[in-house]
């Protein structure tokens, strides 16, 4: 009896304790969390220079692809996080059917793409820093590592966004 994706259910007051105890709200806010971590440790460390020379250089072996993927899929997955949060809060409130589907849908959907570009900016960023001459790190090495690691612990929390949306 809930009807299509929950429908009959629709409706009631907003609880925001329930709410938030729900696993896939649990799950959308630590991938949010881990977005935002691998951005800014990007942003933030991610570029340097030589003392010598004012330009600045991706610290991922100098390759700026490196260092654009990540905070690219890093922004992204941050927003699509308040995105579908936002649909959290809201689709109880969904009674058409449709809309609900598509809803369900489009997480589904963006939570495998994610859980997949997270695996390759994990691998593409563990290769260019295990190229990366150590000469060349000044400052900055740890949050490398700091973003290759919860790049790695992002695919899990996206797979596991993935497989609630199923």
């Amino acid at each position: 009896g809930g009807g299509a994706y929950g429908a009959a259910k629709a409706g009631g007051t907003f609880d925001l304790v329930r709410f938030v105890q729900q696993p896939q709200v649990l799950a959308r806010i630590v991938s949010a969390i881990f977005a935002l971590i691998v951005f800014a440790c990007l942003v933030g460390d991610g570029y340097t220079n030589p003392p010598d020379d004012y330009k600045l250089f991706c610290i991922f072996n100098h390759n700026e692809d490196a260092c654009r993927y990540g905070i690219g899929i890093g922004v992204l997955a941050f927003l699509a996080c308040i995105f579908f949060f936002m649909v959290d809060v809201y689709f109880p409130q969904i009674s058409n059917a449709t809309d609900r589907k598509y809803l369900v849908l489009a997480d589904l959907g963006f939570s495998g793409l994610w859980t997949f570009l997270w695996f390759i900016g994990f691998c593409f960023l563990t290769n260019q820093w295990s190229w990366t001459r150590p000469e060349d790190v000044y400052i900055g090495a740890d949050s490398a590592r700091a973003a290759i690691t919860f790049s790695f612990f992002s695919i899990f929390s996206w797979g596991l966004l993935l497989t609630f949306a199923y």
